[in-house]
């Protein structure tokens, strides 16, 4: 689920860099040039590492990548709360909701599944012989 999620959001961004670059300078904590560099790179590595979840290679790595966006985007968005500032989270592109409470449940959970895959412990596997 959660892996995929980041695959929707990053590539909606990658089609519209520009649309993310905006979303990302209307937060108004970074500077303009930045909000481009961010542009580039964040949904890219939101897809690589959201398909590395689904595939189920680096688990533990890309989960906690995607543990660390999280944390970065709650504090954003609790940032622009405390600021009075009506935007849209720029999250999903065109498909963007609002900076609000809501939002910040939403990513909480996502936090949550990624923090649970980063701390499960790899299944051993059980080698079976068949009494053939």
């Amino acid at each position: 689920m959660v892996g995929g999620i980041f695959i929707w959001a990053g590539l909606l961004k990658i089609f519209d860099p520009l649309g993310f670059a905006q979303a990302i300078a209307n937060y108004r904590v970074f500077p303009y040039w930045m909000s481009f560099m961010l542009a580039l790179v964040l949904p890219w590595m939101e897809v690589i590492c959201g398909a590395f979840l689904v595939l189920g290679l680096f688990r533990r790595s890309s989960a906690l990548f995607l543990s660390l966006f999280l944390v970065g985007f709650l504090v954003l968005i609790v940032s622009t709360i405390a600021r009075g500032i009506d935007i849209d989270c720029g999250c999903f592109g065109r498909f963007s909701q609002k900076v609000d409470y809501k939002l910040l449940l939403t990513d909480g959970i996502l936090l949550f599944f990624s923090l649970n895959i980063f701390f499960q412990k790899k299944a051993k596997r059980r080698i079976t012989h068949s009494k053939f």
